[in-house]
């Protein structure tokens, strides 16, 4: 494997945080992002601390900024690992619906502006051949529980713009993957799910908050709900860089089984 520049969004924490640290460490070089400067900054002492600055590039990043976008677009790199994200649980028929307009907005069309001004200016430049975009999905983006409806459908378009990008790039010379986590323990999946008790109201909706509370507290006390993170983060350090592998990559293997017998099953789904 030759040695990468990889761009990361969302490279100040979780996955992307442990991923960056990890492919630094493998002799690759890091531009990891960060939405806000004090994560900046915080992330910028932790490289030095860890001996990487020469490794790790720190840069804010915020996707709402369409000026921080455009000076993405800019940076020299090998691979876009759209690896950013935000999710809104709580009941798909009573989630307020410019909730789910900004997830949107957060997960599917702002990974998707900052991917085609990067892949662009590759073609347009004659830079294309061996580059490659990977986008953090989710085991959501293969199926769908109740009460994360809108979180996993972001996913879902994700993984259909994925597919849809690897056929219309492959002539260039680009790759393009997913990476599909189970509900890692990173703190990503235990924030996300305190988001509905901002709106969700026992006096207005049907969807009692205890009750959610409950649904949600009962699945992290599994141990499929806290699985330990370093399996993945040890898997993205490998999937990113690589020239080669498969398209979709679900970690754990217990949970791509799981996937495959869901969508199975879903042929034979009964209303």
């Amino acid at each position: 494997m030759t040695k990468k520049t990889i761009l990361i969004t969302g490279g100040g924490s979780g996955f992307g945080k442990g991923a960056a640290i990890g492919m630094a460490r493998n002799g690759h070089d890091i531009i990891a992002t960060c939405q806000v400067s004090p994560m900046v900054t915080a992330m910028r002492s932790e490289v030095a601390e860890l001996g990487l600055a020469d490794r790790i590039r720190v840069e804010r990043l915020d996707l709402n900024d369409p000026y921080d976008i455009r000076q993405a677009q800019s940076w020299d790199f090998d691979i876009l690992w759209n690896n950013a994200g935000q999710g809104e649980p709580g009941p798909v028929w009573e989630i307020p619906v410019d909730i789910v307009r900004r997830n949107y907005e957060t997960n599917v069309f702002l990974p998707l502006t900052l991917t085609q001004g990067v892949v662009q200016r590759w073609i347009r430049e004659g830079r294309n051949m061996g580059k490659k975009v990977v986008f953090t999905s989710s085991m959501g983006g293969l199926f769908t529980p109740a009460n994360w409806g809108t979180y996993v459908s972001t996913k879902h378009a994700i993984e259909a713009f994925a597919e849809a990008m690897q056929q219309e790039l492959a002539a260039y010379g680009i790759k393009v993957q997913t990476i599909n986590p189970g509900a890692y323990y990173t703190g990503y999946n235990e924030t996300m799910a305190d988001n509905p008790f901002r709106w969700l109201d026992d006096s207005k909706n049907f969807t009692k908050r205890a009750d959610l509370r409950r649904g949600f507290d009962d699945f992290f006390a599994t141990p499929e709900g806290r699985l330990d993170a370093k399996e993945m983060i040890d898997r993205m350090i490998e999937i990113v860089p690589a020239d080669t592998g498969k398209f979709r990559n679900v970690c754990p293997k217990p949970i791509e089984d799981m996937l495959k017998q869901h969508e199975l099953a879903a042929w034979e789904n009964q209303i």
